[in-house]
């Protein structure tokens, strides 16, 4: 089951910006979990993630619970994505249960309503399930070998840089905002990426190859002076030249929505925080996508693994 504690609301709006759903967590954080909440679910399968045991599903409202959304659920039992691909119709039993300052959530019980390729007999004549497009305004999926954009930022130091600069290199980037306060998320992401760019800094082949950038989503706040200090005691304190190798950095408001849509990011202003999901990507020597992740189920090894992997398939 994945804990969820800043992900974010998602409402239907023309163009490619996206949000997700926001589950409000007003629970304390030492509280013992509440009885889980079961409702009726219902969706149309776009994508598959075997690795964390989810699926982004296209879902019709849950009524009592929330509105028609597209987003990423979890599957309590793993072999149920093994029965799925995109493009097929089902429906399954979701549980909500809220946990101290977390809330998780996942399916069972799967059932197909359609499957990919059945057709079915209407009094309107017979239909065909075709495989699942993207449902408008849902989420974008960063696709391995999909070239990158050249977003413009403005880091630690007040310089502007962007992802061009690192062409050559492995350039690995995450989302953070410095206020979060949610220990599930962007300081756990915080701490992974800093074990990642120990083990970078350890590893004098692949260590150079490579450059890391925690980007905030919270330009009005989190200013080069602000992201500098956090920077500084992520790196544990130590020299400010280490920024050399991971940098922090924020986009200005009015790139920050494209920036967030290509890399599946969904970030909501709720009662003076920011409500959000999480996303990092590993983008090749030659700006493509060569890795992303939409959540928190990675290991700073494996991200460095796949560094590697992208180093080398790109020579």
């Amino acid at each position: 089951m994945r804990s969820f504690s800043c992900s974010a609301r998602r409402t239907r709006v023309s163009g490619a910006v996206v949000l997700l759903a926001i589950f409000s967590l007003t629970a304390a954080c030492n509280s013992k979990p509440s009885p889980p909440q079961q409702y009726q679910f219902s969706g149309r399968i776009v994508s598959i993630d075997p690795q964390s045991s989810s699926a982004i599903i296209d879902g019709d409202e849950v009524k009592g619970f929330m509105p028609a959304m597209a987003m990423s659920y979890k599957f309590k039992v793993a072999g149920d994505l093994k029965q799925l691909k995109p493009g097929d119709v089902i429906s399954a039993d979701l549980f909500v249960q809220k946990n101290g300052d977390q809330q998780d959530y996942w399916l069972e019980n799967l059932r197909f309503v359609r499957r990919l390729g059945e057709c079915v007999s209407t009094k309107n004549g017979t239909t065909c399930t075709e495989p699942a497009a993207k449902p408008q305004g849902a989420m974008h999926i960063p696709e391995e070998g999909e070239e990158v954009p050249d977003f413009h930022l403005v880091n630690q130091d007040d310089k502007k840089i962007s992802f061009d600069r690192y062409r050559a290199k492995v350039l690995l980037i995450t989302f953070i905002y410095t206020r979060c306060p949610f220990p599930d998320f962007c300081p756990r992401i915080t701490q992974k990426f800093a074990e990642v760019n120990r083990q970078l800094d350890a590893d004098k082949a692949l260590g150079p190859q490579t450059h890391l950038i925690s980007i905030s989503f919270d330009p009005e706040h989190d200013t080069p002076k602000v992201l500098r200090a956090y920077g500084i005691q992520s790196l544990g304190g130590q020299p400010a030249e280490n920024f050399v190798h991971w940098e922090f950095a924020t986009a200005s408001p009015k790139d920050l929505p494209k920036l967030a849509d290509f890399f599946g990011l969904t970030i909501q202003p709720d009662s003076g925080l920011i409500t959000h999901s999480l996303s990092t990507a590993v983008i090749g020597p030659d700006g493509k996508i060569s890795k992303w992740y939409h959540g928190s189920d990675w290991e700073p090894a494996t991200l460095v693994q796949d560094a590697a992997n992208a180093l080398h398939t790109s020579t």
